[in-house]
């Protein structure tokens, strides 16, 4: 045990000091000893248990920061700060490219990716661990670097894809095209359905299994259009008997909720920031509440509505916050960070099928979180663009602030600029964030930075 400590606190302290920006790894000294981490399987569990440790402390996927900043950025969260900071300017979307929140995210995303490649190097040099080991443990950290790289993408566009710990190359990587971006991830989440089993190695759904890559892949070809592929993806997801839509709307963020795909798991009991970041009671919200353009999308009698959001009155008026997770008192021992979740599978393929005009096929999956939450199913006759505007709004009441899916899904949906009618100051090149100032200082190959910035 204290072997594995010994290891988790290296390889922490190892990636925080040589990642704070885009890889800077200034000398070979600094990279992680992969003769002694990858040596068995204990201290290979041992490494990938840090870089999950890490993920969930920060990064595009912990439930939290970057949630909480793209609900912002959309139309969900309105900021109710009013001293100037970086977070008010990515509300008012007056964001340059100094923002500290948008180079603390690229920074983020690039020490998740270095962690994930060292794992990969040291995996395919270790000679203590079986064939079957080492293939589970290269999916899994493919797995995390690809999740990194898609929300790379989706922010900043053309990205740098470092694919190894070599600090000489990195240091000086230049930016890949979105689109190769994109043909990269396909190839590299191919691999991982190799690599991964159907079933979970932990029965709490922890470690991701070949479904989270499939669900991801399919995400990856929605981004192309490539609606066919995305299609024979999520009907396996859907399909897949280990899933079920819960029906219970009180039991949906718990971790044994019947249709999480991947969660993180907090620790010692610690109460989620999704639950305690949005909380507010008999006083005017004192950082954000959901916006009154997100509550308008609610009828009365939505379950969501009633068991996912909460109400405070004050001074006359009527504010609301977000209540998906429930446990603020640090006692949780029922909530994990849900990363996906079937009912994604569901809208993404109704979306999909949509775009493919198999509107009487797409209906079923969209009407489900509806019927869920007691509304009235859609019906037919209904027109291809009005079907693909309920799927969106049915997307903004089941995930509303939830790993920045508003934002992925207008981007996806070819509408983000339909955001200027609740936001604005919203421009059309606003589709993208800057690519930190600091990291072009650093690295001029990262030139040009995004159009309007």
């Amino acid at each position: 045990m204290k072997k594995i400590n010994f290891i988790i606190l290296m390889i922490v302290v190892i990636t925080a000091a040589s990642c704070d920006r885009l890889l800077d790894v200034k000398t070979p000294d600094n990279q992680i000893d992969q003769s002694k981490v990858f040596e068995d399987v204990q201290t290979a569990n041992a490494a990938l248990a840090a870089h999950y440790a890490d993920l969930m402390k920060s990064s595009p996927i912990a439930g939290g920061d970057l949630e909480t900043y793209l609900s912002s950025y959309t139309d969900e969260l309105r900021d109710y700060t009013t001293i100037a900071s970086d977070s008010r300017d990515i509300f008012l979307n007056l964001h340059t490219d100094t923002n500290s929140v948008m180079l603390n995210t690229w920074a983020t995303a690039y020490k998740h990716i270095y962690t994930a490649n060292a794992i990969l190097e040291g995996i395919s040099g270790s000679h203590g661990i079986t064939t079957s080991d080492k293939n589970w443990f290269r999916g899994q950290a493919l797995l995390t670097r690809s999740i990194m790289f898609f929300y790379l993408n989706q922010l900043y566009g053309d990205i740098p894809y470092p694919e190894s710990t070599d600090y000489k190359v990195n240091n000086v990587i230049a930016k890949t095209p979105s689109i190769t971006v994109l043909t990269n991830l396909e190839h590299d989440l191919l691999e991982v359905s190799s690599l991964l089993q159907n079933d979970y190695k932990d029965p709490e759904r922890i470690y991701p299994n070949r479904s989270v890559a499939k669900l991801l892949l399919a995400k990856v070809y929605m981004a192309e259009q490539n609606w066919n592929k995305a299609e024979i993806l999520l009907k396996e997801i859907t399909q897949n008997p280990i899933y079920q839509i819960e029906s219970d709307i009180t039991k949906v963020f718990t971790k044994s909720a019947k249709e999480v795909l991947w969660q993180l798991k907090p620790n010692n009991n610690t109460s989620l920031r999704q639950a305690t970041s949005f909380y507010f009671t008999n006083s005017l919200p004192y950082s954000y509440a959901l916006s009154e353009s997100l509550i308008n999308t609610f009828q009365d009698n939505d379950l969501r509505k009633q068991n996912w959001i909460g109400r405070v009155d004050f001074g006359g008026v009527s504010y609301y916050r977000v209540e998906k997770y429930k446990n603020r008192n640090n006692t949780n021992t029922n909530e994990y960070s849900i990363v996906f979740r079937l009912e994604e599978a569901y809208l993404l393929l109704a979306e999909t099928l949509t775009e493919q005009n198999k509107i009487n096929e797409a209906l079923p999956y969209v009407n489900a979180t509806r019927l869920r939450a007691q509304l009235a199913p859609l019906n037919l006759p209904i027109s291809k663009d009005l079907l693909i505007q309920e799927i969106l709004l049915e997307d903004n009441r089941e995930f509303f602030v939830e790993m920045g899916h508003r934002f992925l899904d207008l981007k996806r949906a070819g509408k983000l600029n339909t955001l200027q009618t609740n936001k604005p100051n919203w421009k059309d090149f606003h589709q993208l964030w800057p690519v930190p100032q600091k990291e072009i200082l650093l690295n001029a190959n990262l030139k040009p930075q995004n159009t309007g910035y």
